[in-house]
């Protein structure tokens, strides 16, 4: 089989929406490769996430990624110096000329500090209150219920997992590493299909000196299997801003490499025709390399 490779792109701003995601369209297009763009669809309060400060490893990665320059300033204060845009609201025309364009559109979150912070700490009650915010505006803007979502720095559990389900998706995007699987959280196995991210982001790199931009291309296509699906999940703000360029790179080497670009929802379908088949897989809270704090993944991935 040869070489498959689905892009995921997490929408985390107002300013990524209005500059980055266009930017990526086009840069898909010029290369035939379809992605899924996650819309983050409430408040940007970007600004407060500050609050990681206290997390290992985050000052690190921040020094090394240059976030100021590939957010701006503008974004880092929304939500504490600076009012916080709604972003469904000021973008709705943006998120459906993605869809125009033949692009599968889902949601990344309603408010993306509030998920990716808060999660594990909120009632099931709250996480379905969030969720159903960022359902209701999606079906605002598109017309039509999400069939997809993923979280905010894969930031997963079982409420979040039980509020998937109630929304009957076709499948999520919320974990780091291995197979498609069906979670299985506190010894509950959910019916939401999981496809997992399988290569490290651009962020997880930059800045490395084992991972100078003349050489991140070939590391990451060095990491493409041919025995699973490549899932890459990139940022609006990062890949469509501020390291466009290399991203152009890479699109261009996997394109001249004979890497097959597809759909993550044509994915899902392919899996889910064989549902036998897919394995159950414990969920847990684990480090990756190149990033702060905890994220989701499979067991033993």
């Amino acid at each position: 089989m040869p070489i498959r490779l689905a892009l995921k792109v997490d929408v985390d701003t107002d300013r990524g929406t209005r500059e980055g995601v266009p930017n990526l369209v086009a840069d898909c297009e010029a290369v035939e490769a379809p992605a899924a763009f996650l819309f983050s669809l409430g408040p940007d309060q970007t600004g407060r996430a500050i609050t990681r400060v206290f997390r290992p490893g985050f000052f690190q990665k921040v020094s090394r990624t240059s976030v100021v320059q590939i957010y701006g300033l503008r974004t880092l204060l929304n939500g504490t110096l600076l009012p916080a845009p709604h972003i469904g609201r000021r973008n709705a025309a943006v998120m459906r000329a993605v869809r125009d364009a033949g692009f599968e559109v889902g949601i990344h979150c309603f408010n993306h500090y509030r998920w990716q912070d808060y999660l594990h700490a909120m009632p099931l009650a709250a996480v379905r209150e969030e969720f159903g915010a960022a359902r209701a505006e999606f079906l605002r803007i598109f017309g039509v219920e999400a069939r997809t979502a993923g979280a905010p720095g894969w930031q997963s559990n079982a409420k979040s997992r039980e509020v998937y389900d109630e929304a009957e998706l076709l499948y999520a995007s919320d974990t780091r590493g291995g197979d498609p699987f069906f979670p299985r959280v506190g010894g509950h196995v959910f019916k939401t299909l999981e496809i997992p991210s399988t290569l490290p982001t651009f962020d997880e790199l930059m800045g490395r000196p084992e991972y100078p931009d003349d050489k991140i291309v070939a590391h990451y296509l060095s990491l493409l299997r041919g025995d699973r699906p490549n899932v890459f999940t990139l940022h609006a703000e990062i890949e469509g801003m501020g390291r466009r360029t290399l991203f152009r790179e890479l699109l261009a080497a996997c394109k001249n490499a004979g890497v097959e670009f597809v759909r993550m929802d044509d994915l899902a379908q392919e899996l889910l025709a064989n549902r036998a088949t897919i394995p159950v897989r414990d969920q847990v809270m684990a480090e990756i390399d190149g990033r702060s704090g905890f994220v989701a993944a499979q067991s033993g991935a």
